[in-house]
């Protein structure tokens, strides 16, 4: 997908798409050194990671003022919404929380070059204090029993949770059934057939 598709598909400004390019720059320098994405991966930048995070964001409440993106990795979706967010919504506070010091010095570096206000966690999930978040995003971190833990701990009291997962999702929901009690409403993803986006909210502690 080209920049231009991805803007066809995602109304955005010439800045956010600028931003973007320059993100995707920056990807496969780094990628070489630290595989923050699979290679095969990078000819697709702009669907498989771009648009994918894209409609995540599309997905969160907009009455959210804390965003926090668990296990960032390369940045998805986490400092794809934070280049959206900066241009749509630029009083939503974006942190991301990645525990592998190399990734987590590319996101820093990242945010910086391309002008953005993010805060980069480098500490593992289990260890950061309760961030308080409105809302809470993970891609391809954990099964879904494993993220509602987090989401115990880090999501604000009425806050959702918003869980890409690929197309055996349905496999992942009774082990976290017998652990949890949630309100799941599954949005099927606009990027890849059979996968999911799960908007969770109302987490308990069976």
């Amino acid at each position: 997908m080209s920049v231009e598709v991805f803007s066809a598909a995602v109304d955005v400004s010439r800045e956010t798409l600028d931003r973007l390019t320059a993100y995707e720059a920056l990807l496969r320098k780094w990628n070489a050194a630290i595989n923050l994405v699979s290679p095969q991966t990078l000819s697709q930048v702009w669907t498989r990671h771009f648009l994918d995070s894209a409609q995540i964001f599309a997905l969160g409440p907009e009455t959210a003022r804390i965003w926090a993106d668990l296990g960032s990795g390369g940045g998805f979706p986490g400092l794809v919404i934070a280049v959206l967010a900066a241009e749509k919504r630029p009083d939503l506070v974006v942190t991301l929380v990645e525990s592998d010091r190399r990734k987590s010095a590319f996101l820093m570096t990242a945010a910086r070059e391309l002008g953005l206000s993010v805060a980069v966690k480098s500490d593992r999930i289990e260890a950061l204090a309760p961030l308080q978040a409105d809302i809470l995003s993970a891609r391809a971190l954990a099964p879904l029993s494993d993220l509602l833990g987090f989401a115990e701990r880090h999501l604000a009291p009425g806050g959702t949770c918003l869980f890409p997962k690929g197309a055996r999702w349905r496999e992942e929901l009774a082990p976290a059934q017998e652990r949890w009690s949630f309100h799941l409403n599954p949005h099927p993803s606009e990027t890849e057939s059979e996968a999911v986006i799960l908007q969770i909210d109302g987490v308990k502690r069976v």
